[in-house]
């Protein structure tokens, strides 16, 4: 099969890109190389470094694609405060485009990485029939993805597979609690700097866990398939920090900036329903402790120890 993804320079598309060319697919990676890096594009791939937006080239290669992976996103929930603008354009306006290109040359099936922030504050653990009231300008884009790629799939036969994760960690993330911890005591080993009152407790996920419940949430064959893709416990930010210092060999002493959030939008407490998905085969092999430790080693081996 041909598929296209997007983002496929990226930490989750990297990774997706690796399996599909292990099961022997023609990959085309679509790619701004905005946050993603060419050394993590599988050999194997075809890449074409094109914006999202840039419709007469994104429909020019995607003519002969059967499927499309769209993981290309700003990453970064912090800055929708910030700069909503960024979101926008990299969110809603790419998949609509995206969407568009699929529509004129005949693409009829995506598979779509959204978040757990879509459903803002909600009692965990969160199934994915609960309301999607997103908290974050983040979230907000991201279901207006949803939206769209729902309405495509209905008005123009189209099918789609949609996953809202929690926190995806592991080789090759360059953002998120551990990739920040690890830079601030790469700078200051004496001190860590904690946003919010380190009480924050969420989900975390490796990402094998991640890649290996999207092939599995395929199974299902409705029109439009939404599963949540997490682990089944928590782990609090004041931990992740221990974890972080442990595998760094320092003892640095935690400052907090206080409050409930790390930032404006942050949902302080997050766990999600994965039953839908247990129910067809899959569950994580980590809990979230053990992916903060895998990735935290992950990430110090890609950044250096030193």
């Amino acid at each position: 099969m041909s598929i296209l993804v997007t983002g496929g320079a990226g930490f989750i598309g990297s990774h997706v890109v690796d399996r599909l060319v292990e099961m022997g697919e023609d990959v085309i990676i679509v790619d701004n190389l905005s946050s993603g890096s060419k050394e993590y594009v599988n050999p194997e791939a075809d890449l074409h470094v094109i914006d999202l937006t840039d419709s007469e080239k994104l429909e020019e290669v995607m003519r002969g694609v059967e499927e499309v992976w769209h993981i290309a996103a700003n990453p970064d929930v912090r800055i929708g405060s910030e700069n909503p603008q960024a979101i926008y354009d990299n969110n809603v306006l790419a998949t609509y485009r995206l969407l568009e290109a699929m529509r004129k040359v005949g693409v009829g099936r995506i598979v779509f990485t959204s978040t757990s922030t879509v459903y803002g504050e909600a009692p965990t653990p969160t199934p994915e029939d609960y309301p999607t009231i997103p908290i974050s300008i983040y979230g907000a884009s991201k279901v207006a993805c949803e939206a769209l790629i729902a309405s495509y799939c209905h008005t123009f036969e189209m099918q789609s597979w949609i996953y809202r994760f929690a926190n995806v960690i592991g080789k090759r993330s360059n953002h998120g609690v551990i990739y920040d911890f690890i830079m601030k005591l790469k700078r200051n080993p004496n001190e860590l700097e904690i946003l919010g009152d380190g009480e924050q407790n969420k989900s975390y996920i490796y990402i094998s866990d991640c890649v290996d419940g999207m092939f599995y949430g395929l199974k299902s064959n409705e029109v439009v398939n939404i599963f949540n893709i997490g682990s089944e416990d928590q782990v609090k930010v004041k931990r992740i920090a221990e974890i972080v210092c442990e595998e760094m060999g320092l003892n640095p002493v935690f400052r907090f900036t206080g409050g409930r959030r790390g930032w404006k939008g942050d949902v302080p407490v997050m766990l999600l329903s994965i039953e839908k998905l247990k129910a067809i085969g899959w569950r994580p092999k980590y809990s979230s402790e053990e992916a903060v430790r895998l990735a935290t080693r992950d990430l110090l081996d890609d950044l250096g120890r030193d």
